[in-house]
């Protein structure tokens, strides 16, 4: 249970306490130089850390992580399609390496794309694949409506297009919780007390049955060292399934059908992103193509990386090859 409490004390920062170390803030002067191939970039509201893997000839790829407020390690297995292509792994503004803010008037949709679309321009790309993942595939649409001549194709892992439904399946899955684990939840929501350990309990249970199966330790721990909590629970709230954040009514599905690039949508078979709701939207969206990725809660890079990664490396072959 060591992850799932970890994950907690992120999730209830009030009751834990946790927040980013000095040591990963880019303003910090005394910091070490980056290795090769990252670096920072200046943005309203400080500075975003990215890392460029892979020097490949085809269309590159940018990764968008979830959150909001986490940080892009747990993606990085993502990277081993830098073997054809370079592959941008970034930290958005509030998480991960990336500068920490608590100016709310930068955490929405708009502020995001902006940054997203600046570190496009920095790094010359006049086109490349969007892969996002949960709320980085709310990012990823986003930036597609507001730039599509610069987006190849959007691959939408375990997405978070519809908030509202979002919400109602995890109420259903709270309900495959024990009968205590359900009271501690609802008397923490009467309350609006997050930070008991009945709920910090809970909600953990909840986190090990329908967000990660088989985390790696270390990944875990750099994870959920770096999440900014001031942007995930103003923009979400204080748990996956109590949103009460400003995304709360966010729904894009009416937008789908006006989508005309290649669209990949990946689930894992455990995800509380819900496999039936993901073919729904799929099939909202043009040619789109779902594969849903075995033995997999909702971080499917962790619990089945190997599947994850082929699922999109056969996608942009696919989209790059002109095959339908």
């Amino acid at each position: 249970m060591r992850y799932t409490i970890a994950l907690t004390c992120v999730v209830l920062a009030a009751g834990c306490g946790a927040e980013r170390t000095p040591e990963s803030n880019p303003a910090d002067s005394m910091r070490p130089a980056l290795p090769a191939g990252e670096s920072y970039l200046s943005v309203p509201g400080g500075k975003i850390w990215y890392k460029v893997s892979g020097s490949g000839t085809a269309t590159p790829v940018i990764l968008l992580h979830g959150g909001p407020g986490y940080g892009s390690f747990y993606m990085k297995a993502m990277e081993a399609l830098s073997d054809e292509r370079a592959v941008v792994r970034y930290d958005q503004l509030g998480g991960g390496k990336s500068d920490a803010t608590t100016d709310t008037t930068l955490f929405n949709i708009a502020h995001f794309v902006a940054e997203l679309d600046s570190l496009r321009s920095a790094l010359g790309y006049s086109v490349f694949h969007v892969v996002g993942h949960s709320w980085g595939t709310i990012l990823g649409l986003e930036y597609y409506r507001a730039h599509a001549d610069h987006v190849a194709s959007l691959t939408l892992m375990s997405a978070a297009l519809d908030l509202p439904a979002w919400e109602r399946h995890a109420r259903e899955l709270l309900k495959t919780l024990p009968d205590s684990s359900q009271r501690a939840i609802a008397a923490a929501e009467a309350d609006n007390k997050y930070d008991g350990k009945a709920y910090e309990a809970a909600n953990a249970e909840f986190m090990s049955k329908y967000v990660f199966l088989r985390p790696p330790q270390a990944d875990l721990d750099s994870t959920m060292a770096a999440v900014g909590m001031p942007i995930y629970m103003y923009m979400q709230g204080p748990s996956e399934f109590t949103i009460v954040g400003t995304l709360r009514q966010y729904d894009a599905t009416g937008f789908l059908r006006d989508v005309k690039v290649p669209t990949l949508f990946t689930v894992g078979s455990a995800d509380e992103a819900n496999p039936v709701t993901i073919r729904k939207h799929a099939a909202m969206t043009p040619g789109a193509q779902v594969v849903v990725i075995p033995d997999a809660a909702h971080v499917t890079m962790w619990d089945n990386p190997g599947a994850s990664v082929k699922a999109v490396r056969d996608f942009l072959h696919q989209v790059e090859s002109g095959v339908k």
